[in-house]
């Protein structure tokens, strides 16, 4: 057994130009974009080669994106002879997805319907309950909580911690005056940085909860299987080894905290070692010094980087 694990990148990674130049070198990269386009009906390709960027960062085209770059990105390392088998997967938020396919649990075309489904619905949500994001970073995770609690107290509104995404690297969400509050207090309370997000939907929150049902009938008509690669969720921070978890978790993600920092100390705490980020940009490589700077971390996104694994 390696000592290898395979992270997905999710929202917040997407670049326009993202998997051109892989199409262009690998022929299996090209035909995951070809399909991706016949099964979506409209040019997700040209989307995410030449933008126009708002278009990309569009969170119903934002997610099928990046699926579907990451994807390809792990076709062209299997292509290009890459073999180590990880010992584990696990996706941010919607990159959970890409390890469900990796994994064997989810297929492609319904990976990518479902995803699309996901994004649709999110935006829908954003668009009912409009809401905000904001990352914190330099306070501990439990005085963010904290502060999350205290505004919902104070009746400020709907107010929750969306990532944790590392020690001292946190995303709250809810309503955009709870986000104000919140943001106000993390401030007073000394933290290093506090930034409003460039998004429009309040993601990983109560406020997604109007759209859970009809999420909830979409995962349902989808085949799942048992995944051949274990696959560490994002709200327990352990591993899906029934069909019924990981619906539940596919569900339960839309309003429930993505516990990152856990998810990725299960896997070092189960001899991983060595982390490979398939897929645009290097968000989670990134976060792997802020959780452990004793394990490895490498990107994967280009040719050049899938060719340097080999």
């Amino acid at each position: 057994m390696t000592n290898i694990a395979f992270l997905f990148p999710g929202q917040g990674s997407q670049e326009v130009g993202m998997g051109q130049a892989l199409v262009e070198k690998y022929g299996v990269a090209a035909k995951i974009f070809e399909q991706a386009d016949a099964l979506l009906g409209f040019p997700l390709s040209r989307l995410c080669f030449a933008g126009p960027e708002d278009e990309l960062n569009d969170t119903i085209n934002t997610q099928v994106a990046i699926f579907v770059t990451s994807i390809a990105t792990l076709e062209a390392m299997k292509a290009a002879g890459y073999q180590a088998k990880p010992r584990y997967l696990a996706g941010h938020s919607l990159g959970e997805y890409t390890a469900y396919v990796a994994a064997g649990a989810l297929s492609f075309a319904d990976g990518l319907q479902l995803v699309r489904e996901r994004g649709r619905l999110m935006k829908k949500a954003g668009e009912l309950n409009p809401g905000s994001m904001a990352a914190v970073l330099m306070l501990p995770d439990e005085q963010v909580t904290a502060i999350c609690q205290q505004v919902v107290s104070e009746g400020g509104g709907c107010l929750q911690v969306a990532n944790y995404n590392a020690p001292g690297q946190v995303v709250i969400s809810g309503h955009t005056v709870a986000v104000e509050r919140g943001m106000e207090l993390a401030r007073q309370a000394k933290a290093r940085k506090v930034v409003k997000l460039p998004v429009s939907i309040a993601a990983h929150s109560e406020l997604m909860g109007v759209v859970v049902d009809e999420f909830r009938q979409a995962v349902n008509k989808v085949a799942l299987h048992l995944p051949e690669i274990p696959i560490i969720a994002n709200i327990t921070g352990q591993p899906l080894d029934t069909v019924e978890a990981i619906q539940a978790e596919m569900v339960g993600q839309l309003t429930a905290s993505v516990r990152w920092t856990d998810t990725v100390r299960f896997m070092i705490g189960h001899g991983v070692t060595d982390f490979v980020e398939i897929g645009p940009k290097n968000v989670l490589t990134g976060l792997l010094r802020w959780i452990d700077k004793s394990v490895k971390g490498r990107t994967v996104g280009t040719p050049e980087e899938v060719e340097g694994l080999v």
